[in-house]
């Protein structure tokens, strides 16, 4: 079986966030699937089988599996239109359904995946503590506007919202120390935000818990974020766009379209590459 390599919420036909896609006959054991996408290197890799009409749907980083990853989510609908033409299709993960939809447009192909349910609660003040420290932050480098909080659209993430660009670009950490933040708080990802306006944001997101520094394109979290300033009562009006990856030169795009019903599922679209194409 060969592993599709495509690159998620490109920016045009640079930058995203390259994912491995595996479509099967079967799902192979986990142990199998978690040495490929070792072997495979991205921060996830997604792996399908059809069931019905539906598709069972699993994601490993190169050390441990997640129960759900946007970016691989996104590829893996690229992955599907490639084999079976535009349409929606629904998936199963281990924890929820939802739906990938998806288009070739031109040379590309356009991706819009239904999160799972979403919801937040504020961080407690020890856990912001420590994620700043290990961060080199300090409180003052909060925007006091976007309160840290743990969110959910599939995974657990924290959220650190940012006064000042700069102080998002300047972001850095010990890999192993946030490892263990993560793994233990259960946070598949930190996610570090500015918005440089209510509907245009900035973001990176630490990935430790799956052993990468960091992602440049991160749907799960987007989905949450989303749903979290639906919470707040942010005006988003109706949507918001985030770049992502720009501080690694991986410049990526992603939009979050946001229903009015709270805890509501985010749609998360953009656009993939293939990357054995380029």
């Amino acid at each position: 079986m060969d592993v599709l390599k495509i690159a998620a919420f490109s920016d045009d036909n640079t930058g995203g966030n390259p994912a491995g896609v595996l479509i099967g006959d079967t799902l192979p054991e986990a142990d199998e699937m978690q040495r490929i996408a070792a072997e495979v290197g991205f921060s996830e890799t997604a792996f399908a089988t059809r069931e019905g009409d539906n598709w069972r749907v699993r994601y490993f980083s190169p050390e441990s599996e997640v129960p759900f990853c946007g970016h691989a989510t996104i590829a893996l609908g690229a992955a599907l239109v490639r084999q079976f033409g535009d349409g929606t299709f629904p998936l199963i993960l281990n924890q929820a359904n939802i739906t990938v939809e998806g288009f070739r447009d031109g040379a590309n192909i356009a991706a819009a995946l239904q999160s799972p349910p979403t919801r937040s609660k504020p961080a407690s003040p020890e856990l912001v503590a420590e994620a700043l420290a290990l961060f080199g932050y300090s409180a003052t480098d909060l925007d006091p506007a976007i309160a840290p909080a743990l969110i959910h659209g599939g995974a657990d993430h924290l959220v650190l919202a940012l006064k000042s660009r700069e102080a998002l670009s300047a972001m850095r950490y010990d890999l192993k120390a946030g490892q263990v933040l993560m793994r233990r708080e259960g946070l598949v990802t930190i996610l570090l935000a500015h918005a440089e306006t209510p509907r245009l944001f900035h973001t990176r997101n630490p990935f430790a818990s799956g052993g990468v520094y960091e992602d440049p394109a991160t749907g799960a979290s987007t989905a949450a974020f989303a749903g979290y300033l639906r919470d707040l009562g942010w005006p988003h009006g109706g949507a918001i766009d985030v770049v992502q990856g720009e501080d690694m030169g991986m410049r990526s795009r992603l939009q979050a379209q946001i229903g009015p019903e709270i805890g509501g599922s985010i749609r998360v679209s953009g656009t993939a590459r293939m990357m054995d194409e380029a």
